[in-house]
């Protein structure tokens, strides 16, 4: 008896579906997701049990550093350019385009005001080395407000509805966020949230 022989079928499978899936999927997570900004030193926060979480926008991020530097910035950009422009008129400080530019694409405040032009005209590699060894000096100018100061009311002015977040590293000295804390009370900046890590069981 002769052998039957089966037909060969090729097995054919519409993919359409399956990428129509995944290009959906891939608009969700591009137009939902947010992206961190580069923080100008790195920090490792302490750890809590607290739950809250930090609202993602009209927040003025207070960065401290382990050596006790001091950084400030928003994540609206037309806030940072109106607090530039305030705290820049007040003490007759004038930058050029290239100045201003390099401004906006900076991630976070930190240069005292004596070196914000020189600092501004370094080239973006330049600037990320020699923003890791300024800060926002906290001391007074001429017995009036201090700098870190200025640059918070300047965004209060910008943005009243700004909510005050720090983020301290858990090796800062406690003086320097005593003092930092201290000049925000006395502008009656009395509400402020901590930003932590999450205390695990093991700890």
């Amino acid at each position: 008896m002769g052998k039957i022989k089966i037909q060969k079928k090729d097995v054919w499978i519409d993919m359409t579906p399956m990428s129509d899936v995944m290009t959906l999927l891939l608009c969700f997570f591009m137009l939902t997701s947010t992206f961190l900004q580069p923080e100008p030193v790195t920090v490792n926060t302490p750890s809590s049990v607290s739950e809250i979480k930090v609202p993602e926008n009209n927040v003025l991020n207070i960065l401290v550093s382990p050596k006790g530097q001091i950084f400030i910035g928003t994540d609206n950009k037309n806030d940072m350019n109106a607090m530039l422009q305030t705290v820049t008129d007040k003490f007759g400080i004038t930058l050029n385009s290239t100045q201003i530019k390099h401004f906006r694409e900076d991630a976070m405040i930190g240069a005292p005001l004596n070196v914000l032009g020189s600092y501004l005209s370094l080239d973006p590699e330049k600037m990320t080395e020699q923003i890791q060894t300024l800060g926002i000096p906290t001391d007074s100018i001429d017995g009036g407000m201090s700098e870190f100061q200025e640059w918070v009311k300047a965004a209060r002015e910008a943005n009243p509805d700004l909510k005050v977040a720090i983020k301290c590293d858990a090796t800062t000295p406690y003086k320097v966020v005593k003092r930092m804390m201290s000049e925000l009370q006395d502008m009656n900046e009395n509400r402020y949230q901590l930003i932590t890590n999450l205390k695990t069981a093991e700890e």
